[in-house]
């Protein structure tokens, strides 16, 4: 996070953990997560559709690979559940063959952006969710600007507990996690692959002028 003030970063983190999110919105897309984590973004989409605030719980579309239990996994979850197949919806083609935030950024939003969708939702494990959202506004702001994305937390997991993460090679605590999260911010904005956090606040305030 390169020249970005605290209370910057703290108004952000407040922001994108108590989103107001949209009346109904087009799509809540659930960003791959290990099996220790799963459960956190699976039954926040079930909370999400169920209370009528989405039309989709979106999520990729591969097979497992990187940690990610795949498709027909998460769906299988699902319909037991109680989700019908028509209010899900796999993301992504057969020329991904790797998995990370910002691969599944850039095929959400073109997802969204080919399907003329308004507004997404993006739901991540907490201890993620300020990346998840940082680079799905970073993906907006260069490919489809008019979409408006809004952020949902995953249902907490416990946070003392050992879970895996990122593509299953990293393994620690959660609290740990929220460390390790933090630094990846940092390093993906110097390399350029996230907006400056000023940046997500400016997009921020944009998107709630339009939504009055």
């Amino acid at each position: 996070m390169p020249n970005s003030s605290r209370t910057a970063i703290i108004e952000l983190l407040t922001r994108v953990l108590c989103d107001t999110i949209p009346d109904i919105s087009d799509g809540a897309f659930l960003s791959c997560q290990t099996k220790d984590n799963q459960e956190s973004v699976l039954r926040a989409g079930l909370h999400i559709l169920g209370e009528k605030k989405t039309r989709k719980i979106l999520f990729m579309s591969t097979n497992a690979m990187c940690g990610y239990p795949g498709f027909d996994s998460w769906k299988q979850i699902l319909n037991e559940i109680g989700v019908r197949d028509e209010y899900i919806e796999g993301i992504g083609d057969d020329s991904i063959h790797s998995l990370n935030t910002l691969i599944e950024s850039e095929a959400m939003v073109r997802h969204a952006k080919l399907n003329r969708f308004e507004s997404i939702i993006i739901i991540a494990s907490p201890f993620q969710q300020l990346r998840s959202f940082m680079t799905a506004v970073t993906v907006v702001l260069r490919e489809y600007h008019s979409c408006r994305v809004y952020s949902y937390p995953g249902i907490p997991l416990p946070w003392s507990g050992v879970s895996l993460h990122s593509q299953g090679s990293l393994k620690n605590t959660r609290i740990r996690l929220i460390q390790s999260e933090l630094d990846r911010i940092k390093k993906y904005s110097i390399k350029g692959d996230l907006v400056a956090v000023e940046e997500v606040l400016e997009y921020l305030n944009g998107r709630d002028s339009l939504s009055r």
